[in-house]
C-alpha cells in the first residue's frame, strides 16, 4: 500500500493550472478556420449524442452532468480535467507525424521561465528534501546522430510526497524545477531526488466523477521534460521508472514502454539513470 500523500485541493490546483496555461498559451496561438472548428465540433456533438442515445441517457442525468460541467468551470477544473483523461489521445494523434523521441503528455503543472542551469546541474531544492538522489544524464542528438550544443531540457517534477512547486503553497517557489542547458556534445546530467507518484486532486468535480466511475486517481512517478533547441521541434515528454506503481494503470493513460528508466544504485546512495534525446529538425 502506497503512503504517497494526497495532492493539494483540486480548487487551488485547479486556480493555478489555469493561470499556468493562460500566461504560457500566448495571444494568438492556435488560431484555425472557422471550417475546421464546425468540422471538429460537429463530430463532437455527434458522439456526444451517439453516447447518449447508444446509452439512454436519462433527463436527471442529464442534469447531473449539465450541473458538474458547471461545477468544473467555477473551480477551475478543466486543465485537470482535460489533461488527465483528454491530452493523451491528442499527444497519440500529434505523435503519427513526428519522429525522435516519444512524446507524452504536458500535464497542468508546467511553469515556464524557470531557472537556467549549467550541464551538470542539481535542480533547485529545500536543504532537507526528502527522497532518493537520482541522477539522469544522456545526450541530445538530431535524427542523424549528430550532437546538438545548447539543448535545453525544460525539467520538473513532483516531490517524494507527490506535490508540485506552484501548485502547493508549504514549497518554496521553483522548488524542482529548472532549464538545464546541454554542453557543447550535447551532454548533460542532472541530479534531482525520485518523484513520488501521486493522486490528482479528488476533493473537487473531477474527483467526484471518478469516485463516481468507481475509477483510481493515482499517476505513477515520472520526470516531465521540454527538451528543446533552435531549428528543431520540441519535444515534450514523461519518463517513468521500471517497476513502479500505477505504471501499467495510469489514470492518464499517458505512460510508454519507451519511456521507462531502469535506474541504478551507484554505491553511494544515489540512482543513476541514462536517456537520450532525439530531436527532428522543424521541416520534416
Amino acid at each position: 500500500m502506497t503512503t504517497t500523500q494526497h495532492s493539494p485541493t483540486a480548487a487551488a490546483s485547479g486556480a493555478s493550472a489555469t493561470e499556468a496555461f493562460r500566461t504560457a498559451r500566448g495571444d494568438g496561438e492556435g488560431q484555425v478556420t472557422s471550417e475546421r472548428i464546425a468540422d471538429v465540433v460537429q463530430a463532437v456533438l455527434a458522439g456526444v449524442h451517439e453516447a447518449i442515445r447508444a446509452k439512454q441517457v436519462s433527463y436527471a442525468e442529464f442534469q447531473a452532468a449539465k450541473q458538474w460541467l458547471i461545477e468544473v468551470g467555477e473551480g477551475g477544473e478543466w486543465p485537470l480535467f482535460l489533461d488527465v483523461f483528454v491530452e493523451h489521445v491528442v499527444e497519440e494523434v500529434t505523435a503519427q507525424r513526428q519522429h525522435g523521441t516519444k512524446g507524452s503528455i504536458l500535464g497542468p503543472y508546467y511553469l515556464p521561465d524557470q531557472r537556467k542551469l549549467p550541464s551538470v546541474a542539481t535542480l533547485p531544492m529545500r536543504p532537507d528534501e526528502k527522497g532518493t538522489p537520482l541522477a539522469l544524464s544522456g545526450q541530445v542528438r538530431d535524427l542523424e546522430g549528430n550532437p546538438i550544443p545548447g539543448a535545453e531540457l525544460d525539467i520538473w517534477h513532483a516531490d517524494d510526497d507527490g506535490y508540485y512547486s506552484g501548485f502547493a503553497p508549504h514549497l518554496p517557489e521553483g522548488n524542482l524545477r529548472g532549464v538545464v542547458v546541454a554542453d557543447g556534445d550535447g551532454r548533460f546530467e542532472v541530479t534531482t531526488v525520485k518523484p513520488a507518484p501521486y493522486q490528482i486532486p479528488t476533493d473537487g468535480p473531477t474527483g467526484k466523477l471518478i469516485e463516481a466511475a468507481g475509477w483510481h486517481p493515482w499517476r505513477p512517478a515520472h520526470l516531465h521534460l521540454i527538451v528543446r533547441a533552435s531549428g528543431h521541434r520540441q519535444i515534450t515528454t514523461q519518463l517513468y521508472f521500471e517497476g513502479g506503481e500505477w505504471l501499467e494503470d495510469d489514470v492518464a493513460q499517458a505512460t510508454k514502454p519507451e519511456l521507462v528508466l531502469n535506474p541504478r544504485p551507484d554505491g553511494e546512495g544515489k540512482l543513476r539513470a541514462e536517456y537520450d534525446f532525439v530531436l527532428e529538425p522543424h521541416d520534416s
